[in-house]
This record gives structure tokens, sequence and C-alpha cells, in this order.
């Protein structure tokens, strides 16, 4: 009878190593799920535009007056971004408001930011064009700042085209770059930002959007073309 027993229980650890279904209550999540041709060719309904489009739509105007936003525009900054909150505020969001922060970031972590691929090809097209180049940002205004230099040594801005970061900071109720945007008479204004499509566009300016990076720390990514303005491709970089 024991061999029995012993010849049935080795039958039955047999079976179930030849069938694993058997011992799981449940069947796990496939590892490929797979896609269609349908998903991989799927694409968002807004107005994609190129930097050469850009460029084209301004031939034979005189030169303008053209404004950056910074931080996910045309620097990837997370880097300073990042240290400023594990420094100043590792479990909120309250480093933004320290001027603290704010004295370091706009003299000299920059340093570690990334001048973005895009950014550089715009530039140029405003520089070749002879446009005014203006950098108006959210930041917080400090003492002094280096971020002027940062950005002309960056982007390799003549002088004579470069002009002072404009700090606007942030206003309770309204968008801080509106009044800046008027007053310097900026014609384009690229940005990542929905605030930075509605401030150009309450100013009588083209907005044009700037794709944010994914692992960029300013966080939920923006709904790019959102408002059917002009994105441009491949502007994550």
């Amino acid at each position: 009878m024991r061999k029995i027993t012993l010849a049935l229980s080795a039958t039955c650890l047999l079976f179930s190593l030849s069938h694993p279904v058997v011992a799981q209550a449940s069947s796990p999540t496939p590892l490929y799920s797979g896609t269609t041709a349908a998903r991989l060719a799927e694409q968002a309904p807004i107005h994609w535009v190129s930097v050469a489009q850009i460029e084209n739509s301004l031939m034979g105007r005189p030169p303008i007056a053209v404004g950056f936003d910074i931080d996910d525009t045309v620097l990837f900054s997370s880097p300073g971004f990042w240290r400023g909150k594990k420094t100043f505020s590792p479990d909120s969001e309250a480093y933004l408001k320290n001027p603290a922060f704010w004295q370091q970031m706009n003299n000299g972590w920059d340093e570690f930011s990334i001048p973005k691929e895009s950014a550089r090809a715009l530039i140029a097209v405003h520089l070749k064009r002879g446009d005014q180049i203006w950098f108006i940002t959210g930041r917080s205004q400090t003492k002094t700042e280096t971020l002027t230099k940062t950005l002309q040594d960056a982007f390799l801005i003549p002088a004579a085209n470069m002009n002072p970061v404009v700090f606007t900071g942030e206003q309770s109720r309204q968008n801080s770059k509106v009044a800046s945007l008027v007053q310097k008479q900026i014609k384009i204004y690229y940005g990542d930002a929905d605030s930075d499509i509605t401030a150009a566009r309450e100013a009588g300016a083209r907005g044009i959007r700037v794709l944010r990076a994914s692992n960029s720390t300013y966080k939920p990514l923006p709904q790019a073309g959102a408002f059917g303005e002009e994105v441009i491709v491949n502007s994550e970089y």
C-alpha cells in the first residue's frame, strides 16, 4: 500500500510541474500585451508645426521682439529644482516660495540645466532675422542673477540681440507675464505651460507651445494643443 501511495504522489507532483496552470488559482497578466497598427498610427488632432514652418511664416516681415519662457522651454532645468526641493522642503513644494532657493537657482544652479536643442534652433532663426530676444520667466526676482549670462552663452546670443531676463514672479489672481509681454511689445511668445499660451493671447501675441519633457519635475504635464495653438514637433528636448 505504501508503494502505491508513493507512486501516486510522484505522479501528481509530475503532473503539477508540467501543468502550472492547475497549480495557480488565476492566470497572471500577460507579459506581452501587444498592440495594433491603429494604436501605433494614432495621433492627437493638434496643430503641429516645425521650426522651419515658423521661419517661413515670418518671411518678408521686419525684425520683431520675441519672448521665451525659460524652464522647460529653453532649459531643462529640473536638476536645480530637484536639488532645491531636497535642500529646502523635501516633503512639500514650499521651496518654491523660499527666497533662498531662488537666490541659488538664479545665481549658479542653472549651470546644471541642459539647453534644449529645439530652443537652439528657434533662437538661431530669430537671430538670423535680427529679432530682439527676451526671456520672460515666472521665477521670483533676486538681488543678483547670473541667468542672463548663462542663457546668452548657452545660445550664443550677441549682446545686440540679448536683453536682461525679466522676472515676473507669481501674482495672485492674474497672469504675471501679460504686462511684460505688452511692455516689451512681444509678437511671438514660446512656452510650455498653459499660462504661457493664455498670457500671449491676452497680450495680443502669437503663443506657440514647446513640449515639456516627460521627465521634468514639473508635473502634471500640460495638454499641449488644448487651446488650438501651434505646437512645435520634437520640442521636448
